[in-house]
């Protein structure tokens, strides 16, 4: 990773070339963000939440971020400039980079864009109800502690 980790994100040359911002205090968002870490071995997803420091600084650079915290949002470097991905596309493009390829990610690929979104929709506003908030963040391995950023 360029760039040291644990310091805000000011140009972008210092981002990975993988990161993704999602809710720091949604608990689906936690076990999702921990799962990702179990299931990358090599190491290639950065995070950072979108309440945070980082987040904000991207949101300057890049206009594409929303504001809100009710998405989940992939930033991947292609061709020497960061792409953003949203939603359905982040979930599918975070997928791709550590090597998931089950049925269900390739069932949810044939299906249109919109459609897939409208059930991530449907799905934010209930997510505190059913899997709560994090009232503290679980103390990462000092191994997983570099691909946090703030």
């Amino acid at each position: 990773m360029a760039g040291l980790p644990n310091t805000p994100v000011g140009v972008e040359s210092t981002l990975p070339p993988r990161l993704v911002l999602y809710d720091g205090v949604c608990g689906i968002c936690d076990r999702s963000v921990q799962w990702l870490i179990d299931h990358d071995p090599a190491d290639r997803l950065h995070f950072a939440p979108l309440q945070g420091s980082t987040a904000a600084a991207l949101r300057r650079d890049h206009p594409g971020i929303p504001d809100d915290i009710d998405t989940i949002v992939y930033l991947e470097e292609v061709g020497g400039s960061m792409e953003i991905f949203l939603r359905s596309q982040a979930i599918l493009r975070i997928c791709e980079a550590i090597g998931i390829d089950s049925r269900a990610v390739r069932w949810l690929r044939r299906l249109p864009c919109w459609l897939v979104d409208l059930g991530y929709r449907l799905f934010v506003p209930l997510r505190y109800r059913v899997f709560g908030t994090l009232d503290s963040c679980r103390v990462p391995s000092v191994s997983q502690r570099r691909r946090f950023l703030p």
